[in-house]
């Protein structure tokens, strides 16, 4: 099967992290047929210079330039546009897929033709990947996806793979700073489409103090607030639910960001 890989690249990433995240996805068993490789906004001339130096080694990597930031989102939808498949995985440009990736979850689609989402677990590190700090296990079966969903995010989105032709028809990715992944997983569940999660890691996530403190604030749970609003208006939960929903958050994103990072990585983590 024919797939392609999409990234959004911006101008704060590490060219170090770039130069792994793109090195596991030229070291799988299954190579993709194209990488699209959003530029959103102007980058660093260090990081300019990686891209300059994988595009002439591979040089099915397609180059979208856009002229200013327009963040994560808008950037992967006017990636998909130039995506030539109805596969497409995603790859974050400072993670380290498993060299089986893609391979496993092509499995998944052969296998299963009315799969339209497919994830898999993933293990966040520090540093390097000998360094695991937790594991972001996530159900199996679409029923248990859909049930998780109502109360957690239920796809791992910097593992998943997708049919380009699913997320088109629910308008794509929108803009919802932090949480685009999890809106779009909640319309694609309205829609009837059908998801799956691989029992297994198949790629290594990088962490930092920074993504926990990005987690709190009275900005991020006014964000979380408008999106349950959203779940139970589209009747994706019940008014119990949205309440509990908002209730259990509000400790967690006020703590202090040394006590969230506890949370994440000692509770919500391996559990499912």
């Amino acid at each position: 099967m024919s797939f392609s890989v999409l990234l959004s690249l911006y101008y704060k990433e590490n060219h170090h992290s770039l130069q792994q995240s793109l090195d596991s996805i030229f070291m799988q068993s299954k190579l993709p047929d194209e990488v699209i490789l959003v530029e959103d906004g102007p980058l660093t001339e260090i990081l300019y210079a990686v891209v300059a130096k994988y595009t002439h080694l591979y040089p099915i990597i397609k180059i979208i330039s856009l002229p200013q930031n327009v963040g994560l989102g808008q950037a992967l939808n006017e990636g998909l546009k130039h995506c030539s498949y109805d596969l497409v995985a995603r790859m974050d440009t400072d993670d380290i897929a498993k060299p089986n990736r893609f391979e496993k979850q092509l499995s998944v689609f052969e296998q299963n033709p009315d799969i339209d989402i497919c994830s898999a677990w993933i293990e966040e590190f520090a540093d390097n990947t000998d360094n695991i700090i937790s594991v972001k296990k996530v159900p199996e079966k679409h029923w248990d996806i859909l049930r998780y969903a109502q109360s957690r995010c239920p796809i791992n989105h910097p593992a998943v793979m997708f049919r380009k032709s699913s997320l088109l028809s629910v308008g794509g990715y929108q803009h919802f700073p932090l949480l685009e992944d999890y809106y779009l997983w909640i319309r694609l569940l309205i829609n009837g489409a059908k998801f799956y999660n691989i029992q297994e890691s198949l790629l290594y996530f990088r962490t930092s103090q920074d993504m926990f403190a990005r987690r709190g604030g009275w900005k991020y749970l006014k964000n979380e607030i408008i999106f349950w609003k959203l779940a139970y208006k589209y009747n994706f939960v019940s008014l119990f639910r949205f309440l509990k929903n908002i209730l259990v958050r509000i400790p967690a994103r006020l703590c202090p960001t040394s006590i969230r990072k506890i949370l994440y990585t000692n509770f919500l983590r391996q559990q499912l």
